[in-house]
């Protein structure tokens, strides 16, 4: 049995390893930080849920930033990583953790839950299909500072 919840202080030990498997073990140091102070401040838009297993170790983790917008009254929620410990993986651990999200978001009157999802990523394609729709949409970023 899993147990999906928002982050406390003290995960921070079990959420790094999944930070940086999430990442590719790519650590900036600074921006793990701040991400962590995000996460928990809860001024930040900047939220995050943990999956538990029985044993009370992090099976994964799912980021989010919750923002308003032009088209909408209600803000939109951006779910921005997820990730699964390998050990943990095909567990249906990343679909409760999605729809833990989407509770929240009826819950609080969100207008929608939208995320990307890199196209040559069969796993994560394979579960959104089932739970959102796909856009005609093409992403286009233009940096504007140095990559962190």
């Amino acid at each position: 049995m899993t147990t999906i919840r928002p982050f406390t202080a003290q995960d921070f030990d079990q959420w790094l390893p999944l930070w940086d498997g999430n990442n590719q073990g790519q650590r900036n140091q600074p921006v793990t930080a701040e991400t962590w102070r995000r996460i928990l401040d809860p001024d930040s838009p900047v939220g995050g849920l943990g999956a538990f297993a029985a044993n009370g170790a992090m099976a994964g983790l799912l980021h989010y930033i919750l923002h308003p917008v032009t088209g909408h009254i209600q803000p939109v929620c951006y779910m921005q990583d997820v990730f699964v410990d390998p050990a943990f993986r095909r567990q249906g651990i990343a679909r409760e953790l999605v729809n833990t999200l989407a509770g929240m978001g009826k819950t609080e009157g969100w207008a929608r839950l939208y995320w990307l999802a890199e196209l040559e990523n069969k796993a994560a394609q394979n579960l959104y299909k089932d739970i959102g729709f796909r856009l005609g949409f093409s992403l286009h970023v233009l940096p504007l500072s140095p990559a962190a």
